[in-house]
C-alpha cells in the first residue's frame, strides 16, 4: 500500500512562502512590482537593487529582517528557470573571485587594518547576504534549502558549485552539533513528523503503515537530530532494533509480521538505517554525533544491551568486484576458488565462469551456485572492506563513515538483502560494523593512522 505523503515537501515550501510573506508584511520600504516567475533579463536590474539593498543593512533588525524575507519571498515565487538565473546572478555578481580575493588581500597587506578586518573583507557578499536570514522565521530553513540548489546547479556551473562551498563553514557553524537536540521518534509523534519519516527514509524504503508502525513498535528505536531554528525538521535519523544477537538479514529484521520481542531481554542494538534528510547539509557531518548519543541514551535506558552494531550496506562492492574480475581475470581468483566452479559451469572458466554465473537470473536460489560463489564473493568482500586507498581511508563510503567513527569491521552476512537494490550494490550481502563503546576512540585513532580495525574472523576471511 503505497503511503500518501507526497505533498510533504509542498506543505513545507509553503510554510516557507508563508513566513516570509509575513514578516516582509513589516517592511516600511516599497520595494516595486513583483518580479515575474521566469525572471527575464529585464527583471535583473529589479532583482540586484534589492540584494543590495539587504546588503546594506540600513535601518533596525525590522527593517533588516523585512527586506530579506521579501527577498526570499520573491525568490519562492519563481518559476525552476527563475530561480535558477537567480542562483547564477548570486553566484557570479555576489561571489568572491579569486581575482578579487587576491586584491583584497592586497590591499590589507599595505594596510595597517586587523586579521579580522581581513577576514570580513574576503567574505562573499552573497555569504553575508545569506547571513541576513537567519534572524527570520523559517530562515534557516530557506538557506538550507537554496544550498540543496545550488549543489544541483553546481555540477555544471562553477560559480554556483564555489558558492555552495562558499557557505558551508556558515551553516557548519549554524548546526554545530552543540546546537542540535536529539529527539526520540514513535508511534505517538505528529503525523506530519512520521510522514517525513517515510519521505526521507534513504536506506529502506517505508512501504505500508503497518511497515512504519512496526519500525517504530516497543522492540524499535528511532531517533533524530533537530535544529531549534527548524523544529519541524528532523536533520538527520537513525532506525535501531533491539534484538539478542547480531542480526544478519535485514529482511528478516523489518518483517512487519514478526512477533514484537521484549526490549528488556535484548542484548544488541542493531543500527540498521541511518538517513540525512536535509541536501543543503551535505558535507556536515551528523552521523558520527548522532550514533555515540543514541548508543549512550541506550545503554543508559537499557543496561542489558550491551552491544552495539549496524546492519549495514555495502555499496561500492559490486563495482569493485565486477571492475576486478575484468582487469584481473583468473587472478582475482585462488587455485582452489577457480577449481571450486567445475561443477555448475559450462565452458566458461575462472573469472569468466564467475561473471557468468552472476548474470543467472536468481543465481543464489540454486545451491549449487551458491555454494560455489559464496566463498569468492565473501573474500573479495572482506578484502574490498580491509583494504586502505592511497589516502588511508577504505574504499567503501559507508565503510569510511563507521571506521571514522570507531568501529570495526565485524562480520559479513551471506544473502542478508535479496532486495533487488541489494542485489545491485552487493550481491545481497551486508556487514555489521561494531561499536564497542570502551574502544571507539582507539579504533577512530586507528583509522586515522590509516589501519582498518577487524575482526579475526573477517581478517581471516580477506586472506583466504
Amino acid at each position: 500500500m503505497a503511503l500518501p505523503f507526497s505533498d510533504t515537501f509542498d506543505r513545507t515550501l509553503e510554510r516557507l512562502r508563508g513566513a516570509f510573506r509575513d514578516t516582509a508584511r513589516g517592511a516600511r520600504e516599497v520595494v516595486g512590482a513583483p518580479l515575474r516567475p521566469n525572471l527575464p533579463d529585464d527583471d535583473i536590474p529589479r532583482l540586484k537593487s534589492r540584494i543590495d539593498a539587504c546588503l546594506a543593512a540600513k535601518g533596525g533588525e525590522t527593517a533588516r529582517r523585512g527586506r530579506a524575507a521579501e527577498l526570499g519571498q520573491a525568490y519562492l515565487s519563481l518559476s525552476p528557470a527563475g530561480r535558477k538565473k537567480f542562483l547564477l546572478t548570486l553566484a557570479n555578481d555576489y561571489g568572491l573571485p579569486r581575482e578579487a580575493a587576491m586584491a583584497t588581500v592586497e590591499r590589507w597587506r599595505t594596510s595597517k587594518e586587523s586579521p579580522q578586518a581581513l577576514a570580513k573583507a574576503l567574505e562573499p557578499p552573497a555569504v553575508r547576504l545569506l547571513h541576513e536570514f537567519v534572524g527570520v522565521p523559517q530562515g534557516v530553513k530557506f538557506v538550507v534549502d537554496l544550498r540543496a540548489e545550488l549543489l544541483a546547479l553546481g555540477r555544471s556551473d562553477a560559480a554556483a558549485r564555489t558558492l555552495s562551498e562558499d557557505l558551508r563553514p556558515l551553516l557548519g557553524a549554524w548546526f554545530d552539533v552543540g546546537f542540535l537536540d536529539l529527539v526520540r521518534i514513535d508511534w505517538q509523534s505528529p503525523a506530519v513528523l512520521l510522514e517525513k519519516l517515510v519521505a526521507y527514509e534513504a536506506v529502506h524504503a517505508i512501504r505500508s503503515w503497518r511497515d512504519l508502525k512496526n519500525r517504530l513498535d516497543s522492540d524499535r528505536r528511532c531517533f533524530a537530530f533537530f535544529h531549534p531554528r527548524m523544529p519541524d525538521e528532523p536533520l538527520i535519523f537513525v532506525e535501531v532494533a533491539l534484538v539478542d544477537g547480531m542480526a544478519g538479514n535485514v529482511q528478516r529484521l523489518l518483517d512487519a509480521k514478526a512477533e514484537t520481542s521484549d526490549p528488556g531481554e535484548a542484548n544488541t542494538a542493531i543500527f540498521y538505517s541511518i538517513s540525512n534528510c536535509q541536501q543543503g547539509l551535505a558535507g556536515i557531518s551528523f552521523g558520527n554525533f548522532l550514533i555515540k548519543r543514541v548508543a549512550e541514551q541506550l545503554a543508559s535506558e537499557l543496561p542489558n544491551i550491551k552491544d552495539f552494531a549496524t546492519l549495514s550496506p555495502i555499496p561500492g562492492l559490486r563495482h569493485h568486484v565486477e571492475g576486478r574480475l575484468k582487469s584481473e581475470g583468473d587472478a582475482a581468483l585462488t587455485t582452489s576458488e577457480i577449481a571450486s566452479l567445475a561443477p555448475v559451469i559450462g565452458e566458461a572458466k575462472g573469472a569468466a565462469a564467475v561473471r557468468a554465473l552472476l548474470d543467472r537470473p536468481n543465481w543464489w536460489e540454486v545451491p549449487a551456485i551458491d555454494k560455489a560463489l559464496r566463498p569468492i564473493l565473501s573474500r573479495l568482500a572482506a578484502r574490498y572492506l580491509t583494504t586502505a586507498d592511497g589516502r588511508g581511508r577504505a574504499l567503501d563510503r559507508v565503510a569510511h563513515f563507521h571506521l571514522g567513527n570507531g568501529a570495526i569491521v565485524e562480520r559479513l552476512n551471506w544473502l542478508a538483502d535479496t532486495s533487488g537494490n541489494g542485489l545491485r550494490q552487493s550481491y545481497a550481502m551486508m556487514v555489521n560494523y561494531r561499536y564497542k563503546l570502551g574502544d571507539v576512540d582507539d579504533n577512530h585513532e586507528a583509522y586515522a593512522n590509516g589501519r582498518i580495525v577487524a575482526s579475526r574472523e573477517v581478517r581471516a576471511l580477506a586472506k583466504g
